[in-house]
């Protein structure tokens, strides 16, 4: 499918996947990129199309030998049609900021129980397992402090879950982002070297150009990578090296939207 005829926008998107043979053409362009259709029980290219019931046949004898494009995927089990599917995963794709289920349930017309069902096959689907490689290029490495806050909070609540200023009962997480690609963040134990820098060990390739604060946790890893840093007590952005600009506004950003 040519990319100037696919939809730019939600007004775009929920007519354009109503029609279920663009829905079906949308996915297996994205499936089989190649235009090859294999089976996704014994994965056999020997299979031929039925047009009326939009499903394959394997030529190759074995129970189940049709298949549709459900099969193997988040929506093979849901009686959802893809009309549905395919605008909640525009929907949450293009959602910097997130989207809850009621604003899914509003804009679809599905029940909320159902935006909720589809959002976390959605999420889990869009994880990263860590088995596509280490991160590279420039990257920024960053840690921040996560929970709620306590002006939000019941008394009691807050009585429970607060017991001191700053961090106390936060979670602190740390996260490496490779500018223009993807940010992987974990919970870690502590702001000490050893947690901090074993996250950026095991995520980023080394010779990378990284970019960190003036933490002195991140001290060291120079001898692995070209690690410049940027001391925010006195600018955001410092000069230029291997072209880009040393500044962690990446990570600064990525931890706003969370």
């Amino acid at each position: 499918m040519e990319s100037e005829t696919e939809p730019k926008t939600l007004l775009e998107a929920v007519p354009y996947f109503a029609d279920q043979d663009k829905c079906l053409k949308f996915l297996a362009g994205r499936r089989w990129p190649d235009g090859i259709i294999t089976c996704p029980r014994c994965g056999s290219t020997n299979v031929g199309f039925i047009a009326s019931r939009r499903v394959w046949q394997c030529k190759t004898r074995h129970p189940l030998a049709q298949f549709s494009i459900k099969v193997g995927t988040i929506f093979e089990d849901s009686p959802l049609g893809l009309d549905k599917w395919l605008p909640s995963l525009w929907m949450i794709g293009n959602a910097k900021n997130g989207i809850s289920s009621w604003e899914l349930h509003r804009a679809l017309a599905v029940t909320q129980k159902t935006a909720w069902f589809m959002l976390h096959r959605i999420r889990l689907a869009m994880q990263d397992n860590l088995t596509g490689g280490k991160l590279g290029g420039d990257v920024e490495v960053d840690e921040t402090f996560i929970g709620g806050k306590s002006r939000n909070m019941h008394k009691r609540k807050r009585a429970e879950k607060i017991h001191g200023r700053g961090p106390e009962g936060k979670a602190l997480v740390a996260a490496v982002l490779e500018r223009g690609g993807k940010v992987r963040a974990k919970v870690v134990e502590s702001r000490r070297k050893k947690s901090l820098q074993a996250l950026v060990r095991d995520n980023v390739e080394e010779g990378s150009n990284l970019c960190s604060d003036a933490l002195k946790s991140y001290s060291g890893l120079g001898t692995d990578y070209e690690h410049q840093v940027i001391d925010h007590a006195e600018a955001y952005v410092n000069g230029q090296v291997h072209i880009n600009e040393v500044h962690t506004n990446g990570m600064e950003n990525f931890w706003s939207l969370c």
